[in-house]
């Protein structure tokens, strides 16, 4: 069913945006909820300016998001962290973690949200982490050493 969003629905879309989404999905929670209504030729019409700048808006921020992706190719972040006897960390290294340091590190903000680690983190080497900007999945490496 194709619907008009009323108001930003996390994970989903945001205003004015026109989405294909189940039919059950929109008829058990988007339109009770007055999130979104159906998408026909008289709401089409009524709100084709602000569906036209939403169009917009996403070519912007698609721009924008491969350049950041582009921005991270080939980046790499290093944890130093303590260790116990047996080689582990004392605490895994977190979605949190990596945003900080990708700040501190790269100087590149992203959102916890963007951010999926496959196997967590809990000891020395070396590990594949992956950032969801936009629609494209860019690579990061993370390095765990041993703090000193």
């Amino acid at each position: 069913m194709e619907v008009l969003l009323l108001q930003d629905v996390p994970k989903i879309g945001l205003k004015n945006d026109l989405l294909l989404v189940g039919d059950g999905y929109a008829l058990n929670f988007l339109l009770p909820q007055q999130k979104a209504i159906v998408a026909t030729p008289t709401v089409r019409k009524r709100y084709a300016e602000q569906i036209k700048r939403r169009a917009e808006q996403k070519i912007i921020e698609n721009k924008l998001q491969s350049g950041a992706a582009s921005a991270l190719e080939g980046k790499k972040i290093t944890f130093e962290r303590k260790i116990t006897k047996t080689g582990k960390l004392y605490a895994a290294i977190t979605e949190k973690h990596i945003v900080e340091e990708l700040m501190k590190q790269l100087k590149i903000e992203v959102s916890q949200e963007m951010v999926e680690i496959t196997d967590t983190i809990k000891e020395l080497g070396t590990f594949d982490v992956f950032l969801r900007i936009g629609d494209q999945k860019q690579e990061l490496k993370v390095v765990v050493k041993e703090e000193k």
